[in-house]
């Protein structure tokens, strides 16, 4: 699934993992620091946007599909509701909507 653009600076990666693995993706991607950071938009259903810097593009890429062969990862369409986070809301719009 393509990387949704929500601006010029930013790539909006969905995706449902097990719920216990959220913190562990979180980690990764804070350990690269300027690559890119996640948000959980459904804590239940266990579903994050991996929010990518456009100049990081190819290495945010290729944490998703390395981390796609330690964990079991879904790439799924960016929900119709975003839930509470101001941030994702701000930053990205359902198609459409634009």
């Amino acid at each position: 699934m393509v990387a949704t653009p929500p601006g010029d600076e930013l790539f909006a990666h969905f995706i449902r993992l097990r719920p216990e693995d959220i913190s562990y993706v979180k980690f990764i991607f804070e350990s690269y620091e300027v690559v890119g950071f996640l948000r959980t938009i459904d804590p239940q259903a266990a579903i994050i946007v991996v929010l990518i810097v456009a100049d990081f593009a190819a290495e945010g890429e290729a944490i998703l599909r390395s981390l796609e062969r330690e964990i079991a990862i879904e790439r799924v369409p960016g929900p119709e509701r975003l839930g509470d986070d101001w941030l994702v809301a701000t930053i990205w719009q359902p198609e459409g909507d634009a």
